[in-house]
């Protein structure tokens, strides 16, 4: 398993007393597989000092509000470029069958999406591996890194650090092409929309694949 990943992923989630009580150990381990830079690892131990100090409640408060209440720091890769159109759905039964061609299983309460469950996904992989398929969505994820950049927010160390593990890193251009097409958030939209299913007997499951990187076009 590659730690650095795991701990990334780990970062990224919604926090609870185990993950705060974690935090102090994070420096030791992304040291020890050295798959991040010093100055990415100084801009983790920033974000640990943060939030050792913060009370469990409050953090996960600021969490909800963060990253919940807008699509510019969403951690839902689709959410970027599918937004609340159809396509989104359809995206994330792909993604879905793609990680279970790669053995990967999901808990049940997990959008294949979500930017932390991407990076345990990783974690399972070969180093190369692991920063190739990174790079197909690594301009979402760098402007994810710039909304929260924008805010001087310390998650933005985090989305920093997983930026620069990608093989390739992010064209500019396309970057702003995101945050020019970016459509607002509309939580009401959101909430009346019907749940995707992603059970057995989705026909979905058996449609024909794009392959990977055509889920990030």
């Amino acid at each position: 398993m590659l730690k650095t990943y795991k701990i990334l992923s780990l970062l990224l989630s919604y926090p609870d007393a185990q993950l705060q009580n974690f935090l102090r150990e994070c420096e030791i381990e992304l040291k020890d597989e050295a798959l991040l830079s010093s100055e990415k690892i100084d801009g983790i131990n920033h974000f640990v000092n943060h939030f050792t100090k913060m009370d469990l409640t409050d953090w996960q408060a600021e969490y909800v509000q963060l990253f919940d209440y807008s699509r510019s720091a969403s951690l839902h890769l689709f959410e970027h470029i599918k937004g609340d159109s159809k396509d989104r759905g359809q995206a994330m039964v792909d993604m879905l069958e793609f990680y279970h061609e790669n053995e990967m299983q999901l808990s049940s309460n997990e959008l294949p999406d979500y930017i932390p469950a991407f990076l345990e996904f990783l974690s399972t992989q070969q180093t190369e591996k692991a920063s190739e398929f990174l790079s197909e969505p690594v301009h979402i994820i760098q402007r994810i890194f710039m909304a929260l950049k924008e805010k001087n927010h310390p998650y933005q160390y985090i989305l920093a650090a997983i930026v620069s593990l990608s093989a390739h890193q992010p064209d500019a251009k396309i970057t702003e092409s995101l945050i020019k097409n970016e459509k607002p958030l509309d939580l009401d939209a959101e909430y009346e929309e019907e749940p995707v299913e992603f059970g057995g007997d989705n026909s979905c499951l058996n449609c024909k694949k794009e392959g990977y990187g055509k889920l990030y076009q």
